[in-house]
C-alpha cells in the first residue's frame, strides 16, 4: 500500500512541475506576444510595467506550484536527505516568491 501511495504522490508531483512549466512557457509567448506589440505600435494597450507584472505574476504562481510539488515528492517516507534538500528549496523559493510579490505589489502602486 506504501507503493502505490508513494507512486501517486510522485505522479502527481510531476504533474504539477509539468503544469509550472506550462505556465511558464504560455507566460513566455504572452510575454513576447505583447512586447513586440509594444515595440510595433506606439498605440498599445499595454504597457512596459502591465508586461512586467503579467509575467511576474505567472512566475509566482509557477513558483508556488513547484514548491508543492517538491513538498509532494518528498511527503512518502523522506530520509534525513530529502527533507534537508525540501527545506533549502522551500527557503529559497518562498524568498524568490516574496520578493517577486513585492517587486509586483509595488510595480501595481505605480500604475
Amino acid at each position: 500500500m506504501e507503493e502505490i501511495a508513494r507512486q501517486i504522490t510522485i505522479n502527481v508531483s510531476h504533474a504539477v512541475e509539468i503544469l509550472a512549466a506550462v505556465i511558464i512557457g504560455i507566460a513566455v509567448v504572452k510575454t513576447l506576444i505583447n512586447y513586440f506589440s509594444l515595440l510595433k505600435s506606439s498605440s498599445s494597450k499595454i504597457s512596459k510595467e502591465e508586461i512586467r507584472v503579467q509575467f511576474g505574476s505567472s512566475v509566482a504562481v509557477s513558483l508556488e506550484l513547484l514548491l508543492g510539488a517538491d513538498v509532494l515528492a518528498t511527503a512518502v517516507a523522506p530520509s534525513w536527505d530529502d527533507i534537508g534538500k525540501l527545506a533549502a528549496i522551500a527557503v529559497l523559493r518562498t524568498a524568490l516568491n516574496y520578493f517577486l510579490e513585492r517587486e509586483l505589489k509595488q510595480m501595481h502602486v505605480k500604475m
